[in-house]
């Protein structure tokens, strides 16, 4: 950016003055400023104690000059960067500087002659790329990113087409590229194939905190269990589900996924995984149309039709009950991880319409005690750190639900000094929060006063609208849940209420009177949406999947029926065995005696299914 004084008098000659260039340490960095905004920054000449440190103004200020003057000054500074007062001094260290007693500057070389110095004018300062206006908007935005810099207004901000994606990532829809990975193949949809080095190094990562899904994978290897399954997929993609596709792969089956989050998939794992040879259909920031479009992609292909699925949320089972019921004919069954997505084949059962096996790895007991509980417990703060920065101490939280998932956020909360307050509608959960020390409210009873609002019980319309115009100024409001109806955002997109970009991930809605809450993920799930999850936790969970798909497919005919099932304790157990040496733990055997005296089998399982861990 060149900057040019501007004198009336601009047929006057001064001596030229030389400027040294500047080092990357004392450059100013360049803002798109206008030319009254610099003028009103410039400090008045002689003002303070000369040998303060100089400020960094654009261009020294001097006195105004007397009747008669006028000349002008060309500075030229070197690379367009705008020198600081104290960096404009002759090349010739020789010269040394005396105030003028006209309040000039004079020069005195080393052998005692005085010279004076060119008086800068006060002048307006122009800037030769004047229009590039600070707020001055980009011609261009990309119909599914959005520039965190950007504030949107309240008649476009609320689209559903508003995602996360970084504002430095290429804003051409995926599903507009043509790409293809280094075999030539274009069976897949990511956002960009050239970031397969980097998510093969974070899978690499995960590799190393998955212990049982990698002895798993060496020890089925070569009897290759799941040979001949075709496996359809919607999970989140994470480098941890990258290890769960490949340990599948590595067992026989062949694998087709699409996300469950339009906001949980990690871009360059993605990548990765298409250019392992992986047909992935999944990009970070997807609207919802692009959503149903990559779970179609992976269901509708020719030449391939899929025999067992792996759900997280019912999502992709739904697609395939809606579109292509005659599927099922050739499906052997369904693992579901989630809440919601075993409430809805509960439902499904319920109506007879389930027509495949069901196995509900959610409720089994390595993924309720390990991932909802420890995961959650470590993934709250992370989640929640990475979008406001805030601190938890002595901050008001209500937790709306006491399950597994409501318990790990409360006890992370309370050790880290906030005042939890928990909703709950079971007696028994919620007698379990008052005998852990949490006082159990009515949302509405403390919705006017608390700083930060979590959802995890599964359902819909937690918090409404009521409750959110109740709601105190800078309130944070979140989703720890897997589906994003708990928190009524759809109510929150009228125009009379404006959505403000802040970050990503994190959205100010401000009402009229300028009260604003901040709301993260858009009530989607938060630790997956904003930040990462404990590989080790996932490593639990995403065993106890493939043992389940293995018991599934392999099953005799007529071992299960067209209903939901549990995972049997034997595996869990097996599960949990997997990971035990990760931390040098021994355990103890029982004797014959020992044995015989509780009926146990020496080698389990050693829990009844009705027991309550």
């Amino acid at each position: 950016m060149s900057v040019q004084v501007v004198s009336a008098a601009a047929t006057a000659k001064v001596p030229e003055v030389e400027l040294r260039a500047l080092s990357p340490s004392e450059a100013e960095p360049q803002l798109g400023l206008s030319t009254a905004a610099v003028g009103a920054m410039v400090p008045p000449a002689g003002g303070g104690d000369p040998e303060a440190p100089a400020p960094a103004p654009v261009a020294e200020r001097p006195p105004a000059p007397g009747p008669g003057s006028g000349p002008t000054a060309a500075l030229s500074p070197a690379a367009g960067k705008v020198p600081q007062a104290s960096a404009m001094k002759r090349s010739d260290p020789h010269h040394q500087h005396q105030r003028h007693r006209d309040g000039g500057e004079a020069l005195v070389s080393p052998d005692g002659t005085v010279t004076e110095a060119p008086r800068t004018v006060k002048k307006q300062i122009q800037f030769a790329d004047q229009k590039q206006e600070f707020n001055k908007r980009p011609t261009k935005i990309g119909r599914r990113s959005l520039s965190r810099s950007i504030s949107q207004s309240s008649t476009d901000s609320y689209s559903s087409a508003a995602s996360y994606t970084d504002s430095s990532d290429d804003e051409t829809s995926p599903r507009d590229k043509q790409q293809k990975n280094s075999k030539g193949s274009s069976d897949f949809c990511v956002k960009n194939i050239k970031q397969a080095e980097f998510g093969r190094r974070e899978i690499e990562i995960a590799e190393q905190e998955m212990p049982a899904l990698m002895a798993l994978r060496k020890r089925a290897q070569g009897e290759k269990p799941l040979a001949g399954a075709k496996i359809v997929g919607c999970t989140h993609i994470t480098a941890q589900t990258a290890v769960l596709m490949e340990t599948l792969g590595a067992l026989g089956a062949q694998c087709r996924w699409a996300a469950c989050n339009i906001y949980s998939t990690l871009n360059e794992v993605a990548a990765a995984l298409a250019e392992s040879g992986f047909p992935v259909f999944a990009w970070k920031g997807e609207s919802e149309d692009d959503f149903w479009w990559c779970i179609d992609r992976c269901v509708n292909v020719e030449g391939w039709q899929p025999n067992m699925i792996l759900d997280d949320g019912g999502d992709l089972t739904h697609w395939i009950y809606k579109k292509y019921p005659n599927m099922f004919k050739k499906i052997k069954g369904i693992v579901e991880e989630s809440v919601t997505g075993v409430h809805r084949l509960y439902q499904l059962s319920k109506a007879g319409k389930l027509c495949v096996p069901a196995m509900n790895v959610n409720d089994s007991v390595t993924k309720q005690k390990f991932d909802n509980l420890y995961c959650c417990r470590e993934s709250i703060l992370d989640g929640l750190k990475r979008t406001t920065d805030m601190m938890f101490g002595g901050k008001q939280v209500v937790v709306c639900g006491y399950g597994e998932v409501g318990k790990g956020c409360c006890a992370a909360l309370k050790a880290m000094g906030s005042i939890v307050y928990v909703t709950e509608i079971d007696p028994i959960c919620a007698l379990q929060a008052c005998m852990d020390g949490f006082r159990l409210v009515k949302l509405n009873e403390v919705i006017r006063q608390v700083d930060i609002v979590i959802t995890c019980t599964g359902n819909k319309n937690v918090v409404t609208r009521e409750h959110l115009d109740r709601m105190k100024n800078s309130c944070i409001v979140c989703n720890m849940g897997h589906s994003n109806t708990e928190i009524d955002v759809a109510s929150l997109r009228t125009p009379e209420l404006t959505w403000e970009r802040v970050r990503s991930q994190v959205d100010h809605v401000i009402w009229p009177d300028g009260k604003r809450i901040v709301l993260l993920a858009e009530g989607r799930l938060l630790n997956l949406s904003c930040s990462t999850v404990p590989t080790f936790v996932l490593s639990i969970t995403a065993t106890t999947q493939a043992l389940a798909l293995i018991e599934l497919y392999n099953a005799p005919e007529g071992r299960y029926k067209q209903d939901v099932y549990l995972l049997p304790k034997k595996m869990d157990e097996y599960v949990a065995s997997l990971h035990l040496p990760t931390f040098d733990a021994h355990l103890t055997e029982l004797t014959d005696e020992q044995a015989k005296y509780l009926g146990l089998n020496k080698n389990g399982p050693f829990k009844p299914n009705y027991y309550r861990y």
